[in-house]
């Protein structure tokens, strides 16, 4: 038996596997833009927001439009929030980050995702939700942070109570149902590795009019814009995502996203759901880590300033 032939033969089977994997997400990505207009001269906000009554944050909690906030400021790993992934009590502390900026208190959240020990982790919020969400968070990449393969993910479920609030977690390859689930999630995409990492931002969405992938499965479509710059690492950013529900069975739903206040993609004509009693309504904030990208060993970000409100938020005030 010829001892470098697997070798090779793996080799060969890797290389075919990186290009089905391009092929798939190219296809997908033309797929979802010809469904869907991105909107160029969108009259969303931009710059500050509800945030800027409130210095650093302090107290935004109080704000009518605020449906959920925390800066991590006080109380114990998880307190405010439902759900916790902290594997072997190792991925997630908190830190003192306040000399960086005036816009962040005396604690920040560290996740530290390693390859080869575990996957990540972070927190999960289920709440009452609204017509349209706006949802902000500050986060930084380490340095030596690679790519991340799940980041922050708004998901609806068909209601809040028993095995209902999790209809809209895994599924992952299957197409929804327009009354059971959907989702989309703001993170790094490192378009297969062909980007810096940890790459740049982007909405990965599942829906029940989603386009399904050339292997006849339905992984999560991409909605980009065309042109902005990679991520940078080692400073803090400000990230908002919105989503606006669509009238049940018609096409008129939204989703846009800023960085630092400045609008960086606003989609239309998106038919998220088929139920009225279906709502996005639970939110996992987290740094998620595979091996099929991921090379370095550990991976480190940092989070600060969540809200989650019915109007835009935009930056934090500094004092």
């Amino acid at each position: 038996m010829n001892k470098n032939f697997l070798p090779g033969r793996m080799g060969f089977i890797n290389s075919l596997l990186v290009l089905i994997l391009l092929f798939v997400a190219v296809a997908t990505a033309i797929a979802d833009d010809e469904q869907h207009e991105r909107v160029v001269n969108s009259e969303l906000p931009r710059g500050f927001g509800l945030a800027s009554d409130y210095v650093a944050d302090q107290k935004i909690d109080g704000a009518p439009a605020v449906i959920f906030a925390d800066n991590f400021e006080d109380g114990e790993l998880g307190e405010k929030w439902d759900e916790t992934n902290n594997q072997g009590g190792n991925v997630l502390k908190f830190v003192d980050q306040s000399s960086e900026t005036a816009l962040l208190g005396r604690r920040s959240l560290k996740v530290t995702a390693t390859l080869g020990e575990n996957t990540g982790g972070g927190f999960t919020k289920w709440f009452e939700s609204s017509d349209r969400l706006f949802i902000r968070f500050y986060t930084k990449f380490d340095p030596e942070c690679d790519y991340v393969h799940h980041f922050a993910t708004l998901r609806a479920n068909k209601s809040l109570q028993g095995s209902d609030r999790w209809s809209g977690f895994g599924g992952a390859g299957n197409l929804p149902e327009g009354d059971e689930r959907f989702s989309t999630a703001i993170e790094p995409s490192g378009n297969w590795g062909q980007w810096q990492p940890p790459g740049r931002w982007n909405f990965y969405s599942y829906w029940h009019t989603m386009q399904a992938s050339p292997d006849g499965k339905y992984w999560g479509n991409g909605f980009r814009s065309e042109s902005q710059p990679n991520i940078d690492r080692n400073q803090w950013i400000c990230v908002e995502m919105m989503i606006k529900h669509n009238t049940p069975c018609k096409i008129d739903g939204e989703q846009a996203y800023w960085i630092d206040g400045e609008l960086g993609g606003h989609w239309r004509d998106i038919n998220w759901r088929t139920s009225p009693t279906l709502f996005a309504n639970a939110f996992t904030l987290e740094s998620y880590i595979t091996d099929l990208w991921t090379k370095q060993k550990s991976n480190v970000v940092y989070f600060d300033n969540v809200v989650i409100a019915k109007e835009y938020i935009g930056p934090a005030k500094s004092k």
